[in-house]
């Protein structure tokens, strides 16, 4: 591959927006020009067709995607006491809204080869206590959600997905949110479906957990001043409504250029001893979110390549740097170094490379070619 000088961000909001300019500009006119910035009927639009999408019943806007998870916890009944199984190797929200209800996370190690949740360890986890599963679908994959299912129903648990990085994936050809009790989807700006700020939803098949989800989010109120349970100020702004609408239309699109991405990226990284992409199971249809590989030497050499990749001008993250189990937040849990041993080496080992729809085959190539650089540079011993 020849030298190549050319600049590659994590991803580029500005270059969607120039894509889809008219229609974002029009849909916040008439929002401004209405006047109806909270609870607006943008907000209902977007509700009916993000679980029209999803395929579910219900779908509930909320402030975030942290929000998503803690209100759906609370909408299934999870509080003081309580277990809920899930994932060390996440954002720290899927944690935080457990522990905010009350419950105790419990913890089980991830499948090396997607990153995503071990299914086969977690009947072994589930106590008496054990009130929930919370599977996180990471990069855009599925977790295989068929044993979650089994197991919920063999021991009566609640199923509380985090799809906050897998808007637009399935499972066996169904859509992710609408596998368990409830689906969290998350808005933020650099995901699938991302606003120009903070957003968030539940969906559901349960009318009950979507109606709880309401009263929840509007500060504990069925109806206005009359409040019969501590709540929250968690709706969805009409503005950010807006702006979902029109980027929902284009979402199956994004979905499959950011898929055809992930192929380029999988047949020029086969050519590069070392390097791993993140397994995309048979089972799961990828929305690729983030794009991720492993960098399998036998020494960590994860932050010498970001930082290789930075001096070219390409952005990378890393997604996620220290276990849950590991942060100082939730080291009262009493889970030690040692304990999730496939998490701790993912942990050192990840590095997301740029990915989203607009990103160039040549700023692709580029990408590769700075890892395949480095690689060559180096003398390290590989895992075999």
């Amino acid at each position: 591959m020849s030298e190549l000088c050319l600049s590659v961000p994590i991803t580029d909001l500005t270059a969607q927006y120039s894509m889809i300019t008219d229609e974002i500009d029009a849909a916040i006119r008439a929002v401004i020009n209405r006047g109806q910035f909270i609870m607006g009927p943008e907000v209902v639009a977007l509700e009916h067709e993000i679980a029209a999408y999803c395929g579910t019943d219900h779908g509930v806007g909320v402030a975030s995607g942290t929000d998503a998870l803690r209100l759906a916890l609370q909408a299934c009944n999870i509080g003081p006491g309580d277990e809920v199984i899930t994932t060390p190797f996440s954002f720290v929200a899927t944690v935080e809204a457990i522990v905010q209800c009350g419950a105790v996370p419990v913890f089980v190690d991830i499948n090396p080869c997607t990153c995503n949740i071990n299914v086969d360890s977690i009947e072994e986890k589930i106590t008496t206590k054990t009130k929930a599963i919370l599977p996180v679908h990471l990069y855009g994959q599925s977790v295989d959600m068929d044993p979650i299912i089994e197991l919920a129903r063999k021991y009566k648990l609640k199923i509380i997905e985090d799809c906050a990085q897998a808007m637009g994936a399935e499972y066996r050809g169904r859509r992710v949110g609408s596998l368990g009790d409830a689906g969290c989807l998350s808005f933020f700006p650099s995901k699938n479906l991302g606003a120009y700020g903070d957003g968030g939803m539940v969906v559901t098949d349960d009318a009950e957990i979507a109606e709880a989800v309401r009263v929840l989010r509007k500060h504990g109120a069925p109806a206005n001043n009359r409040y019969v349970l501590p709540g929250y100020n968690s709706r969805l702004d009409t503005l950010q409504a807006a702006v979902l609408l029109v980027k929902l239309k284009w979402l199956d699109t994004w979905i499959s250029l950011r898929q055809q991405k992930a192929c380029l990226y999988n047949r020029l990284f086969g050519a590069i001893h070392g390097i791993t992409p993140v397994h995309a199971a048979g089972y799961s249809k990828h929305s690729y979110n983030y794009y991720t590989i492993f960098i399998e030497a036998a020494v960590p050499v994860r932050d010498e390549l970001s930082s290789h990749l930075g001096t070219r001008g390409i952005q990378t993250t890393v997604y996620y740097p220290l276990a849950l189990h590991l942060q100082d937040a939730y080291r009262y849990l009493g889970y030690a170094e040692g304990d999730f041993p496939l998490a701790e080496i993912a942990q050192t080992q990840v590095l997301s490379l740029p990915m989203y729809p607009e990103l160039s085959d040549e700023q692709l190539i580029t990408v590769v070619d700075g890892v395949k650089r480095f690689i060559e540079s180096r003398q390290f011993e590989l895992i075999t």
